[in-house]
C-alpha cells in the first residue's frame, strides 16, 4: 500500500546526534522515531521511490546544548527503507530548533503541529511530503 503524503508525527524525547558516544542511546533514538513513524503509517505499506521533503521542528525544554544539524543524519536513517528506499530521494530539508524563548505563532498550524506546540518539551515534530518544491510557491 501506498503511503499518503504528506505525513506527520510526533516523537517524544530528545534527539540523539550522530556523534553520540553510547551506540545503544542512537539505536534507542531510531527506534522511537520508526515507532513514532508506524502509528500514521497503512498496515502493510511499502517504501516509496520518489522524491521526498522533510521537516524537522524540534522544541527542547530549555535552551539546546547542541548544534540542530547534527539531530538531521539520525533522523533520516531511521526513516530509510521504512518510509522511503534511499536518502537520497530527500531533495529538501528544513530543520528548526524552538527553544521556549523562541517559539512565534505559526500562522495556520496542522493539528500535529499544534499538539507539538501545546506538548510537553522535549518534542520533535517530523513531517514528510511528497512534493519537494511545495513550499517554494
Amino acid at each position: 500500500m501506498e503511503i499518503p503524503f504528506p505525513i506527520e508525527f510526533l516523537v517524544a524525547g530528545t534527539p540523539v546526534s550522530l556523534q553520540a558516544k553510547r551506540r545503544q542511546s542512537l539505536d534507542q533514538w531510531k527506534s522511537l522515531v520508526i515507532a513514532a513513524s508506524r502509528e500514521v503509517l497503512p498496515d502493510a505499506h511499502f517504501a516509496t521511490d520518489g522524491p521526498l521533503s522533510v521537516t524537522l521542528f524540534y522544541f527542547p525544554p530549555g535552551e539546546m546544548a547542541g548544534d540542530v544539524d547534527n539531530l538531521i543524519k539520525p533522523i533520516l536513517d531511521a526513516l530509510g527503507r521504512h518510509i522511503y528506499v534511499d536518502d537520497r530521494q530527500i531533495h529538501r530539508v528544513v530543520a528548526q530548533k524552538f527553544e521556549p524563548d523562541d517559539i512565534f505563532p505559526f500562522r495556520a498550524p496542522s493539528p500535529t503541529l499544534e499538539a507539538a506546540l501545546l506538548a510537553q518539551k522535549p518534542i520533535l515534530y517530523v513531517r514528510l511530503s511528497d512534493n519537494p518544491f511545495e513550499d517554494l510557491n
